[in-house]
């Protein structure tokens, strides 16, 4: 009898996103959170009364501040989240030595609660401690959602928070670097860049880009209002 060959469901059904690099929430987050403060702020000191020269200095000092506490919060938050994982890892493999079989007993359980026969579950969790490393791993996965494999590198994320963080706070302050910034125009640019970016993020995660795109529009709102209503509040007209 000739070997049954059964491909792989990823090689002809559907394909997954690279989730687990780290890049994916933090080019979203960068951009968006760019996007928003940015036009949030240039919003509040325009309409305090501030010059468009102050205006764009004040863009770019919120640009290039944010950018790289974007980028240090991605760091050290990605690479807690990989220490907090070697620390689990780390508690499982103690109780493995510890209590070998009190450990395949809980396994046992875990699987017939996924709902296998009792009998099942305790083979299945007997053939899972054969071996040691492969066992904390399920066990991980099954306890914790966690996976060993599924570790975001910190630098690529800090770096991709970095780099979008830049290109979203930059979109508002375009007209004031370029010479014809008004309040007017900078809300505009703003305002279009949260729609693109809103449906962009939309897209990559498959949902409808329109919805994901006035969504961003509306966050994007709420915090210009707010900063415009403080600017007025506040207002320094005589800021040269």
């Amino acid at each position: 009898m000739s070997e049954i060959n059964i491909a792989h469901p990823h090689e002809y059904d559907h394909r997954h996103a690279d989730i687990s690099s780290g890049w994916l929430r933090a080019t979203v987050f960068g951009a968006m959170d760019g996007l928003v403060s940015n036009v949030g702020l240039i919003a509040g000191i325009a309409a305090a009364g501030a010059s468009p020269g102050m205006v764009a200095i004040t863009g770019v000092s919120g640009l290039i501040a944010g950018a790289v506490s974007m980028a240090l919060g991605e760091f050290t938050s990605v690479r807690t989240a990989n220490e907090q994982l070697d620390a689990e890892v780390r508690t499982e493999q103690d109780a493995h030595r510890r209590n070998p079989q009190g450990e395949q007993a809980e396994l046992a359980l875990m699987f017939e609660k996924l709902g296998m026969q009792q009998d099942t579950a305790r083979i299945a969790a007997s053939e899972v401690h054969t071996s040691g490393d492969h066992a904390v791993r399920v066990h991980l996965s099954h306890e914790l959602g966690m996976s060993e494999d599924e570790r975001p590198s910190p630098w690529i994320a800090a770096i991709s928070s970095l780099l979008s963080f830049s290109v979203g706070a930059l979109i508002p302050i375009l007209p004031f670097i370029f010479g014809f910034g008004t309040l007017g125009w900078g809300l505009a640019f703003g305002g279009l860049g949260l729609l693109l970016a809103g449906g962009l993020a939309a897209r990559i995660t498959r949902r409808s880009w329109i919805a994901g795109a006035i969504r961003q529009l509306t966050f994007g709102g709420i915090a210009v209002a707010a900063t415009f209503t403080i600017g007025k509040l506040l207002g320094v007209s005589g800021v040269a």
